[in-house]
């Protein structure tokens, strides 16, 4: 396994936003699974990639699929009392860090309760007021 891929799937587990941080690209880009939008740059990126951490709950990886740039992480969790399951895609740039992380998760009832938490949380946290124009349109 890829040592990026090997030190994220450690991370994420965690929600540890300073581990996170240092496996982003400068240019890196997240796409959530609760909007089309899309936060650039890893200031933001570890930011929001640590209120998951703590919104989700019982969360493990349960696969993980790739070589190269491309990787896959299969994972399960909970938001609240609802389960989901979800894939992290995630390519990598020549450097070997995290260049593109796109979330896809199931079933839209626990997206909709990831939305409505992550958004409680951003309200709260006065980093997200500079980091705003991190947020772009797909």
């Amino acid at each position: 396994m890829h040592p990026t891929i090997a030190a994220f799937e450690a991370a994420a587990q965690t929600g540890d936003e300073a581990a996170l941080a240092p496996l982003l690209s400068p240019v890196v880009q997240f796409l959530p699974p609760t909007y089309w939008a899309r936060w650039q740059g890893p200031e933001a990126v570890a930011a929001v990639l640590g209120h998951v951490g703590q919104v989700f709950t019982d969360f493990r990886y349960r696969r993980v699929m790739g070589h190269g740039p491309d990787w896959a992480l299969e994972f399960q969790c909970k938001v609240g009392d609802l389960d989901a399951v979800g894939v992290d895609l995630i390519t990598l740039d020549a450097d070997g860090l995290i260049a593109q992380l796109e979330v896809v998760m199931r079933p839209l009832k626990t997206v909709a309760a990831l939305r409505e938490a992550m958004n409680a949380r951003v309200a709260t946290d006065p980093r997200f007021l500079k980091l705003r124009d991190a947020l772009t349109d797909g």
